[in-house]
Formats: structure tokens, C-alpha cells, sequence
């Protein structure tokens, strides 16, 4: 057997012995750590206990809401954050007891296992916030609310339910003596929690009692709340659909100005560079700014720009449909809006897209001639002038629809007050918004395109406009959003349009009558016969 030592340093070292002051150094750690971790256990305890205490001590609540998913726990949130007690109530009791347990520090909540307990804890008048699914979920809430309602008491639908539903509830629950207030609640997730913009419509006497609270839970601009009293019945909810319809215009917009900047050679990173510019002027708005953050974002997978691996196919959930639907009802203009929601259609039409490609030729959706700086940037400009043309016709648009059927249902919407409510809070606030604001409240405008700072600036804007239209025609570059809106800037400015050749060929194949320019009355030519005119009427 060897006898053979380990070379120097090579083998495993000796422990040494510990002084006296490393021990109690150690000893001391550990004492330290196990009175933190008993403090944090205390104070966990603590907390929970005097969340527990709280809920066991509120025997009554001012409002109360139903629906704890991410909208309606989040609006109850905000509410009991601005020291309102909170009646919470949802299908499955434990979601309700959810939200006390992880948000119980933030004020008063009394979570309700039976409908019967949540009614009996609101004050009089009794305010119940429905935060459900649109549908036949809203009306099987109310039919399982309605046995236990009073005379006074408001039932508020914060989803976004067809205003034509909203008229058909309030006018059911104002028989029976209840009020009902549709309300549009605007900003998503954290708009619910933060402060979104809400547009409540209903009678004048619910929102008495209502929009104080509401309005303290809004956004903010200073001291002005994005709430306010929009008209009776389905008012609220009227505007929130053409709100909505903007937004997908107003997306569709920034959609294109992203393909024509790809078109003329940018990259993302270089495009959230222009959006990141241009939302410091008088583009300033929430699209804007987020179209900035999602071009830089990179897929953690692929290491590729998310937008690039993102399927081309948009979605939608009726909103914007609902606002072509009733603006053709009404007899309104919006087919800068129709566009945005056709564009949708067609982006989820695979089997179309794919034929057409396989089949169809055309441009290569090149922007040829922007080889030097100077060139680039004109375009770049273009078409910032174009996307800001265009958002005013849409703004316009919508407007006009909500200005139409408030004639059309006796609402009398204030104009101008829905413009400041979505200044703040909402998916489309936008600098623009005040200018529209102060506009309408100035006086009153027919088509906010008449207004004269907006008219005096789509002067400036035009050329840009017509020049952005005829680069994308010529590149294959699809903008139905930026060409309607041209279209509508021009047809309305027109005067006069093909309607005149339009009724001639009614008249000739059906017999539909027209009017004439020089004389009263409508006439029909008897075009089968010798062609003479005859006045019908």
C-alpha cells in the first residue's frame, strides 16, 4: 500500500476550527431570520384578519356589483378604492370571496352567497352594477333580481349589450317601477380599475342617485370626469357602439399608415420610431402610443418582431357592426367606418384570400422613389397627414350617427359633452378630442368637418391625402379606410353627385319617381310609352 502523499493544495482542505465570534455571528443570523419570517407570518395574519374584520363590520353597502370576472372585480375594485362599500355577488360564491381575499386592503367589500343576501345589503335606492355577458345573460340576471327589487331601486348593465335591448329592458323595468341605466364603460381591464370613460343613459332621476359615484370612478381630465348624463333609454349604450365603431377605424387608420411605411421601405423598428413622433403632435393618442410599443416588441420564441408572427386575421365582436348596421337604418354616411369593419371581414376570409392570391396579379406593394432622405421623410409626412384626415372624418361620422339618432329617438345628446368624456379613460382619447370639444360647444355644427380650425387643417392635409391614395393604388397597397374617408371629404363637399343619373335608372326599370331641381311636386317619365313627364304628386 502507498504511502504516497497528495500533492500540496490537491487534496481536500482542513476545516478549521470556528472562532467564538463566527458562532454567535451565525447564531445571531439565524435569530434574525426567524423573528422576520414571525413578523411577515404576523403581519400576513394581521392583514388577513382585519380584512375579515372589515367585511364582518359592513352590514350595508352603497352599490353592488354582479360578475366578478376581470371587468366587473375590477370596477368594484375602483369603487371601494374611492371608499364606497361594495356589495359583491357572482353565480360561483368563491370568485366573489376571491376578490375580498386578494384585494380586501382596498376598502370595503361584502361578499354575497345568494342573490337574496346581496339585495338585502344595499341601501335604498338599492344601485346593482351588472357586469355580465351581453345577451341573455344580462336578462336572466335581471329576472333573477327582479323578485327582490323595490320601487326606486336602479339595475345598471355595464356591458356592452345593443341599445335596441337597452330600450326594450328600461322600458320593461320603468313598468314596474325600477329604473334601468345602460352604461358604456370604456378602457378595458385597467380603464375599469384605474378610471375608464362611461357614458350612462337611463332617466334623469337614476342618475341623481347614481352619478356622483360614477363619476368619481371615471377618468379624470383635471377636475372633469370622462362621465356624464348622455340621454334616456338606450342613449348610453348607443354611444358607447359608435365609440367602438370609431376604434375600429380609427385602427384600421393606423393599420394602414404601418403598410404604406412598410411599403416605402421602413422596418419596425423604425416605424415605432415614426409612430413614437407622431404621438407627440397632433396625433397624440392612446392607438397611437400603443401602436409604438407592439412594433418593438419581440417574440420571445422566434426572437422575431411579434407583429411578424401575429396571424393576419382581426377579429371582432359586433360593435362596429351594430354602428354600420344603425347608421343604414338611420340613413347616416359612415363608410369610413364600414370600410374598417369590412377590412376585419375580409382579413378572417381565408378561403377568399387564398384563391385571390393564388389567382390574381398586381404591384409588388413597393413605394418606389424614396431612395434619398428628403424623399422618405415627404412621404412619411404624407402620410401622417393622411392618417389625421382621415380620423377626423371618422370622428365625423360617428358623430354625426349619435347627432341623427338623437334626433331620431328624443335622446337630446350633447355633443360635445361625449367628445370631453372620451378625452381621458377610453381606447380612442385622443389630443384631437378636445379640439372637437370646444368645436361643438362653440356651436352648432352639423358635420364637424365644418368646424373652422378642423376645415382650415384638412385644407392643409388634402394634398398629402390625394398624393398617400394614388402611391398606394399604384403600389397595390390595399387603404379602403384612407380612400372612403377621401371619398366621403369629397363626395359631401360635392355640388352635386350622380344621384341625378341614379333615380333616372329607377325611374326608367321601376317606375320610382324622382324630384325635379326647377319645380315642387315628383314626377315620373313614361319611358315605355312616348316619354313625356307626368307629375305624380
Amino acid at each position: 500500500m502507498s504511502t504516497q502523499q497528495p500533492p500540496q493544495g490537491t487534496g481536500p482542505a482542513e476545516p478549521q476550527p470556528r472562532t467564538d465570534e463566527e458562532h454567535n455571528k451565525d447564531q445571531r443570523a439565524a435569530a434574525e431570520t426567524e423573528v422576520a419570517a414571525y413578523d411577515a407570518d404576523e403581519s400576513r395574519a394581521a392583514t388577513a384578519e382585519a380584512d375579515a374584520r372589515r367585511t364582518q363590520e359592513i352590514d350595508s353597502a352603497e352599490v353592488g356589483v354582479i360578475g366578478m370576472a376581470v371587468m366587473g372585480s375590477s370596477l368594484a375594485r375602483n369603487m371601494a378604492r374611492h371608499e364606497y362599500r361594495v356589495a359583491l355577488f357572482n353565480r360561483t360564491y368563491g370568485r366573489a370571496q376571491q376578490v375580498v381575499a386578494d384585494h380586501g386592503s382596498e376598502g370595503s367589500f361584502l361578499p354575497a352567497e345568494t342573490i337574496e343576501e346581496f339585495v338585502a345589503a344595499l341601501e335604498r335606492p338599492r344601485r346593482i352594477v351588472i357586469m355580465v355577458k351581453a345577451g341573455k345573460g344580462t336578462d336572466a340576471t335581471i329576472d333573477t333580481l327582479l323578485p327582490h327589487l323595490e320601487e326606486g331601486d336602479i339595475v345598471v348593465d355595464g356591458g356592452n349589450a345593443y341599445f335596441e335591448d337597452t330600450r326594450r329592458r328600461e322600458a320593461r323595468l320603468r313598468a314596474l317601477g325600477l329604473h334601468f341605466v345602460g352604461a358604456g364603460i370604456s378602457g378595458g381591464e385597467v380603464g375599469a380599475l384605474e378610471g375608464p370613460s362611461i357614458m350612462p343613459g337611463g332617466s334623469r332621476e337614476s342618475y341623481d342617485a347614481l352619478g356622483p359615484i360614477l363619476e368619481d370612478i371615471s377618468a379624470h381630465v383635471g377636475d372633469e370626469p370622462c362621465c356624464t348624463y348622455i340621454g334616456t333609454d338606450g342613449a348610453g349604450h348607443f354611444v358607447k357602439m359608435v365609440h367602438n365603431g370609431i376604434e375600429y377605424a380609427d385602427m384600421q387608420f393606423i393599420g394602414e399608415a404601418y403598410e404604406l411605411l412598410k411599403a416605402a421601405g421602413l422596418d419596425n423598428h423604425e416605424m415605432a420610431d415614426v409612430f413614437a413622433t407622431w404621438n407627440s403632435g397632433d396625433l397624440d393618442s392612446y392607438l397611437i402610443e400603443i401602436t409604438s410599443d407592439v412594433l418593438r416588441q419581440i417574440d420571445a420564441k422566434t426572437g422575431r418582431p411579434l407583429v411578424d408572427v401575429i396571424l393576419d386575421a382581426a377579429g371582432m365582436k359586433g360593435t362596429g357592426t351594430w354602428t354600420v348596421q344603425c347608421a343604414l337604418d338611420l340613413g347616416v354616411p359612415v363608410n369610413a367606418i364600414a370600410e374598417a369593419v369590412f377590412a376585419r371581414a375580409t382579413s378572417s376570409h381565408r378561403e377568399l384570400r387564398e384563391h385571390a392570391q393564388a389567382a390574381l396579379d398586381g404591384p409588388d406593394r413597393t413605394i418606389t422613389n424614396v431612395g434619398d432622405a428628403a424623399s422618405r421623410q415627404q412621404v412619411i409626412d404624407d402620410i401622417r397627414d393622411a392618417l389625421w384626415a382621415s380620423k377626423v372624418v371618422a370622428y365625423a361620422q360617428g358623430l354625426d350617427e349619435i347627432r341623427t339618432a338623437s334626433q331620431e329617438y328624443g335622446w337630446d345628446i350633447n355633443v360635445a359633452e361625449v367628445a370631453k368624456i372620451w378625452r381621458a379613460g377610453c381606447i380612442i382619447r385622443a389630443k384631437l378630442l378636445e379640439r372637437i370639444r370646444s368645436e361643438y360647444a362653440a356651436g352648432d355644427l352639423v358635420t364637424l368637418l365644418e368646424a373652422p380650425s378642423v376645415k382650415s387643417e384638412l385644407a392643409r392635409c388634402q394634398d398629402a391625402w390625394r398624393r398617400v391614395v394614388c402611391r398606394a393604388v399604384t403600389a397595390g397597397v390595399p387603404v379602403p379606410g384612407f380612400a372612403a374617408a377621401l371619398a366621403y371629404y369629397d363626395s359631401i363637399r360635392a355640388p352635386r353627385v350622380n344621384a341625378a343619373l341614379t333615380q333616372g335608372l329607377r325611374d326608367f326599370f321601376g317606375a320610382h319617381t324622382y324630384n325635379r331641381i326647377d319645380a315642387d311636386g315628383t314626377f315620373h317619365t313614361l319611358w315605355s310609352g312616348d316619354r313625356t313627364e307626368i307629375k305624380v304628386d
